[in-house]
């Protein structure tokens, strides 16, 4: 039997992993320039030649001169060489291109072109090492789930008509809970039956003549949690349209929502977007009934008082068309040269929309601006948010044709609220209200020296490492030190790969997999000196302590994975970007300190006759 040779295509296998590892951990070595992105504030406003023109002409007059201007997915992105430039260049170029531009500031990695052509893209780094801004949202679960539970009212009644059950009436009591009230046990038992068959997110109970349902505490989580998924990914879709990279948008307890935006200073504007509830409702003007003899409180049912233009006007309660079925909103101007909004709607309302505008032609209909906004008050020394819904009608036009997508909207006040409005339309209507209860700042410097720092240690305790190892285990220890570096790479490689965002905590979990894979060679060479005292060969001491040390590894490693998956599951996003990078870091050490470092091994004392094999005392 020949020991330690590996066949041709292992050791093939992993020059190939290392290679690649190698190209795709490479742009983290080139670092980023403080850089300002310009692009059209919607998609009629094209970032052009001239504008581009007009950008340098705007440097050029504020005494700033920019590394490099390049083209950047319909968007022109300027390097600067230090972040002073970089900001003294946006108020300029914002001041120069006025609201019609967006003007953000950004830092640009350095990758060259050829790295760039196979998808080999630098880390992201979070908050602490890049600064920005962190801003902590409470969600109002409890104003969805009641209009939920109103929708539900209106269904219930309409199922009990269908189904021929009378009942003396039906009402919403405290916590969303519903009650229904009958004349008679037949029409309760009936309705028992009927409600439990096809409301089975509410627990039914009798009580007399009336009957209560209950949300049931999974159907209530659920619910929650169904709220806060929706809220956090339009928040992710309204980041992607301010054009922020490397954002960060996490679910923070039962209740709340965190968004950290690296390399963003506008702390102003990141809360005007992200917070805004802003969204459109559609409704048929009342236009048989006089709306000033609703002014005193008397308006018709199912119909409700706004004002528009100084005049009261009777809109139609039932909304034909709501802001989330919009899905393409993009500002301009009308043909009043006043600010508009073009609009295109898809899903189950367009239908319907279409079909009540054709059934209204020459009546008038109302468009409704929405926006929800948090009030923070104190109650017993401490802060508790609440939410005021404000609404106005910004149009009413009357119906010339069927109306489908796409059409316009107009009776916007300025070219910012359509611009804002654009944006909101296409991010999506938020599920539920958004109050900002906690934003941090953190400046580029500090950002800058906790990359210094962290690098540091990395640097610190993977050279400590390496000199133990080589002083302790001589030739082997080199070969130790081999696989520790490869590890690295490696590591650096995966994150660069999964897009994943690099934070303190995970240069932590790094430097930890550093130790973990310097203990894999560890057992393996004290395994293969134990055999050697005991009077074992050389090749046959080192065929037994890679396969007896096996299984000691292999557990030690295992319970760490289900340590750091517990982490990921349950902890905050600070402990889940230390399991990252901890998950990671020991599946890449088994494979450099078992696979790596074997193939070297064996490349050097395997299948052939030796008869000394340094490896310390």
């Amino acid at each position: 039997m020949v020991f330690n040779r590996y066949p041709v295509w292992k050791n093939i296998l992993v020059l190939v992993v290392m290679i690649v590892a190698f190209f795709y951990a490479a742009p983290n070595l080139f670092g980023d320039d403080p850089a300002v992105q310009i692009s059209g504030a919607n998609a009629a406003i094209p970032v052009t030649q001239e504008t581009a023109a007009a950008v340098k002409q705007t440097l050029q007059n504020a005494q700033l001169n920019a590394k490099q201007i390049e083209w950047q997915n319909h968007s022109l992105l300027l390097r600067f060489a230090s972040t002073d430039n970089q900001l003294k260049a946006r108020e300029a170029i914002q001041q120069a291109l006025g609201n019609d531009y967006l003007v953000a500031l950004n830092l640009a990695p350095r990758t060259p072109a050829w790295l760039k052509s196979i998808g080999a893209m630098p880390m992201k780094y979070g908050l602490d090492l890049r600064g920005g801004i962190y801003l902590l949202m409470q969600v109002d679960a409890d104003s969805v789930l009641k209009q939920q539970v109103e929708g539900d009212l209106n269904n219930i009644s309409q199922l009990l008509r269908t189904e021929r059950i009378r009942y003396s009436g039906i009402s919403r009591q405290n916590d969303n809970n519903i009650a229904v009230e009958f004349h008679s046990a037949d029409a309760l038992n009936d309705a028992y039956s009927t409600l439990s068959q096809h409301f089975t997110e509410f627990n039914w109970t009798k009580n007399n003549l009336t009957l209560q349902g209950v949300f049931s505490p999974v159907v209530l989580q659920q619910a929650r949690q169904e709220i806060l998924d929706k809220t956090a990914n339009t928040l992710r879709n309204r980041v992607n349209e301010l054009g922020v990279s490397e954002a960060v948008v996490t679910q923070q307890g039962a209740s709340r929502i965190a968004v950290e935006l690296p390399g963003i200073l506008d702390t102003a504007e990141a809360k005007n977007i992200l917070g805004k509830t802003a969204t459109l409702e559609f409704h048929l003007v009342d236009a048989e009934n006089d709306p000033h003899s609703a002014i005193g409180g008397l308006a018709p049912p199912n119909t409700k008082l706004y004002q528009y233009n100084g005049q009261p006007v009777l809109l139609k309660n039932p909304i034909i068309l709501h802001g989330s079925s919009i899905t393409s909103a993009r500002s301009g101007m009308g043909e009043d040269g006043r600010a508009s909004v073009d609009i295109r709607f898809s899903g189950s309302e367009e239908s319907l929309f279409s079909r009540i505008s054709g059934e209204n032609i020459g009546k008038p209909m109302a468009i409704v601006y929405v926006d929800t906004k948090p009030q923070t008050t104190m109650v017993n020394g401490q802060k508790v948010v609440s939410f005021t819904t404000e609404r106005r009608v910004i149009s009413v036009a009357t119906i010339q044709s069927m109306l489908g997508s796409p059409f316009q909207v107009t009776g916007l006040s300025s070219q910012e609220e359509a611009r804002t409005l654009a944006l909101l339309l296409r991010a999506g209507a938020l599920s539920a209200p958004v109050a900002v209860i906690e934003e941090r700042e953190m400046g580029p410097s500090l950002g800058e020296q906790n990359i210094h720092m962290g690098i540091m240690s990395v640097v610190v305790g993977f050279a400590l490492v390496v000199l133990f190892m080589a002083l302790y285990y001589r030739v082997m220890g080199l070969i130790a030190d081999l696989a520790l570096g490869m590890n690295l790479i490696l590591i650096v490689a995966i994150l660069s790969l999964l897009g994943a965002t690099l934070t303190l905590p995970g240069i932590a979990g790094i430097v930890l997999t550093v130790a973990l894979a310097a203990d894999a060679n560890v057992l393996i060479f004290e395994r293969i000196r134990e055999e050697l005292r005991n009077g074992a060969g050389i090749q046959a001491s080192i065929h037994a302590g890679y396969e007896r040390a096996l299984v000691t590894i292999v557990d030690a490693n295992v319970t760490t994975l289900i340590v750091a998956i517990v982490l990921f599951s349950l902890g905050s996003s600070v402990v889940k970007s230390f399991a990252v990078t901890v998950t990671i870091g020991v599946l890449t050490s088994m494979f450099t300190a078992i696979t790596g470092t074997r193939a070297i091994v064996n490349l050097m004392y395997g299948g052939k006759p030796v008869k000394h094999i340094s490896i310390g005392l």
